[in-house]
């Protein structure tokens, strides 16, 4: 005896389906768990018949095929499907209570293409039976514009801050830090090198600096233990069109600045034209994102694993402080250190923090 194919209910609501594709044919040997059809919920009746999956050599197969064993849920492997002769698309009927009519005054996917574009299924006038909402009502209505898709770096980047978010017990821990000697040692060393010396490039290096003081920052979390990095290697994340990418200084603590002006110059480049290599983005121990040239004063990142921590740094702004016990207007920026307590409790990532302020605060340390 055939097996009857029913059309599943998709959602909670749904009324309709629609078969947009048999992924069996007519004769092909169907298993338990193993998809037959394509659905797009909106036009076939839930509870309807759709497919007969008959036994091998049973009055009605299509094709024959020996069996293999026994099928759990009483369909045999080895079985055939076969679709009906006929499936037209047709609309549900309203039951004799009006339940129905009720639950179509907007078809389920209308309501999920609604939701997607911000749009309100109240304010739309149906052209559905009884006035009901279909999706062709949804997709003619004016709405906020909607991205069709994302690309692999955007989509890559969303699976690992997800993963990160979800697994990583975060904590963040906020400095304050004076740059009036930063700001000159910028000044000085653009002059002296005739390099484009960037406030990122300065960071880079102090932040190198500390944690060559403080190793376990430069660490991760693998496998239930803290496995600290050989090298110091700072990653540095860049926006680009696609998304977010993190292209790697490799061994920062050894460079110059002129040197990590230039490698940072050269991965930013060629990560805005697509043109990093898988090298490019290996083996990064910490992250720094920068956002004071967008205007930020502070933000929170989250940590980009399997790193310890990732450094957010807002703008460089003229700010009130104590300086002898009186206030004076001062530039600072704001640093906040996102850290991932498996791998770094807070007094380490503290200590971390205060060494990094302490150095940008007087990079002349560096010389000491």
């Amino acid at each position: 005896m055939p097996t009857d194919v029913i059309m599943p209910a998709l959602e909670m609501a749904q009324e309709t389906g629609k078969i947009l594709h048999w992924i069996k044919a007519p004769g092909d040997a169907v298993r338990k768990g193993e998809p037959i059809v394509e659905i797009e919920t909106d036009k076939v009746t839930v509870g309807k018949t759709i497919a007969l999956i008959f036994a091998p050599g049973e009055a009605g197969a299509a094709g024959s095929a020996a069996p293999v064993g026994p099928a759990a849920g009483g369909v045999p492997a080895g079985a055939v499907a076969s679709p009906p002769p006929a499936a037209p698309a047709v609309k549900a009927s309203p039951t004799g209570d009006g339940t129905a009519a009720r639950l179509t005054a907007a078809s389920p996917k209308a309501r999920r293409l609604a939701a997607e574009r911000g749009v309100d299924v109240g304010a739309l006038r149906g052209s559905g039976p009884g006035g009901a909402v279909l999706a062709a009502d949804v997709a003619a209505a004016k709405g906020p514009v909607v991205a069709e898709g994302v690309g692999t770096v955007w989509r890559i980047m969303a699976e690992r801050m997800t993963a990160s978010w979800t697994s990583a017990p975060h904590f963040y821990l906020v400095r304050e830090a004076n740059v009036s000697r930063l700001v000159s040692w910028r000044e000085r060393a653009s002059k002296q090198t005739g390099a484009r010396i960037t406030y990122t490039d300065l960071l880079v290096k102090l932040v190198a600096a500390a944690l060559s003081q403080h190793p376990g920052v430069n660490a991760a979390w693998k496998d239930g233990a803290i496995v600290r990095n050989a090298d110091i290697n700072i990653g540095l994340a860049v926006a680009i069109d696609d998304g977010l990418v993190v292209p790697v200084l490799h061994r920062a603590d050894t460079l110059r600045l002129v040197d990590i002006a230039a490698r940072r110059e050269d991965v930013v480049s060629r990560a805005q034209a697509g043109k990093l290599r898988a090298p490019d983005i290996q083996g990064g121990g910490f992250t720094l994102s920068n956002l004071g040239m967008y205007g930020v004063d502070a933000f929170t990142a989250i940590v980009n694993p399997p790193q310890a921590a990732i450094l957010a740094v807002g703008r460089i702004a003229d700010r009130v402080v104590a300086v002898n016990g009186q206030p004076v207007v001062q530039p600072t920026m704001m640093l906040t250190l996102s850290c991932d307590h498996r791998a770094l409790d807070g007094a380490r990532g503290a200590q971390f923090l205060g060494a990094l302020a302490e150095l940008i605060e007087e990079p002349l340390a560096l010389l000491v």
